[in-house]
């Protein structure tokens, strides 16, 4: 049966002999939960893992799109959509777009994510020409007078094809190149680095009534699977980031799930991206009917993934998660 090892992630400076950092970074480990389908989960010392798991947890990641993973590093959302859930309509002229982007970047963004679909639940899909319009020659013109790195967010071949060529320097999948069956081929000429995402079913659909034997690890083994596709494809692992996908095909309580468990996708040996910004559990759970209610919500989420080793934190509110990830990083000294 298979055994899933998820490392009780620890941030400061008083560890034990035995422990190992996270990934290269700040956190680290000296016990872990041993998980297996149907069975009570065991927490078990670092001394009884098996090498390879740990060497897996452990290794440093290697640097994507230009930022080194070895710490928290923030996403700055940048939707030029007329129908995304939080902002929406806010950014769609190319000015208004760039002034933001440079915005979140003076704001302590390491990167900027530009996406030209809504993948809200029930959201419609874009045509391939209407999201190049959307994103391409924003992405230009940020590219024209930053060197910031950018992601492109696209689930689409032809839309990452014209993005790469207009400066995007990542990949983000959405459906972890299951959607367009090119997007592989195209990441992989690229040379670029690529985010899988996890999400049950399409927006249209996939918050009706989502369903998982075991949703940590019908996750894991999902992103596990698509890791390898990618690698098939001719994808480095090293270039790699994996996304538990908080809010696409999940309950509020396969949300907090994932979030108690986000430490185990460090067993895939790959940056871990959060994105929960925002999103409608944080009001359910902290009161907040607007989107933009939600800020305080969405810095405590990003602040626990950072304390389990998450790599990229993808938010819409920068300033305000970068610095609460400084005073963090300050008290804990882990800088």
């Amino acid at each position: 049966m298979t055994e899933y090892y998820q490392p009780i992630a620890r941030l400061g400076r008083h560890r034990s002999a035995a422990a190992h950092s996270i990934a290269g970074g700040a956190c680290w480990f000296d016990r872990a939960i041993v998980r297996q389908r149907g069975c009570e989960d065991r927490l078990v010392h670092i001394d009884t893992l098996p090498a390879d798991v740990v060497d897996r947890i452990s290794a440093p990641r290697a640097v994507i799109a230009g930022m080194a993973m070895d710490t928290p590093q923030v996403m700055g959302i940048l939707n030029v959509t007329p129908d995304s859930f939080s902002d929406g309509g806010m950014f769609i002229g190319q000015d208004d777009a760039v002034r933001h982007a440079l915005a979140m970047a003076d704001a302590g963004a390491a990167i900027i994510d530009i996406g030209g679909e809504s993948t809200r639940p029930g959201a419609k899909t874009v045509s391939v020409h209407d999201e190049i319009t959307r994103t391409a020659p924003v992405i230009a013109a940020i590219r024209a007078v930053s060197t910031i790195p950018i992601s492109i967010d696209t689930r689409k071949a032809a839309v990452a094809k014209a993005a790469i060529e207009a400066g995007a320097n990542l990949v983000n999948d959405v459906a972890a190149l299951s959607y367009d069956a090119d997007l592989a081929d195209v990441t992989a000429r690229s040379g670029l680095p690529v985010c899988l995402m996890h999400a049950q079913g399409d927006p249209a659909t996939m918050q009706d009534d989502p369903q998982y034997d075991d949703v940590l690890l019908d996750v894991f083994d999902f992103l596990e699977q698509r890791v390898r596709t990618a690698e098939a494809a001719g994808i480095a692992r090293h270039s790699i980031v994996v996304d538990p996908g908080i809010g696409f095909g999940k309950s509020l309580d396969h949300n907090l799930a994932l979030l108690r468990g986000l430490s185990l996708f460090h067993a895939l040996g790959c940056p871990i991206l959060l994105g929960a910004s925002r999103k409608k559990f944080i009001g359910t759970l902290g009161g907040g009917v607007s989107a933009t209610d939600r800020v305080a919500g969405s810095v405590a989420v990003a602040l626990h993934g950072a304390r389990q080793g998450v790599q990229l934190l993808r938010v819409h509110d920068t300033f305000e998660t970068k610095q609460a990830l400084d005073l963090e990083w300050a008290i804990n000294k882990a800088v």
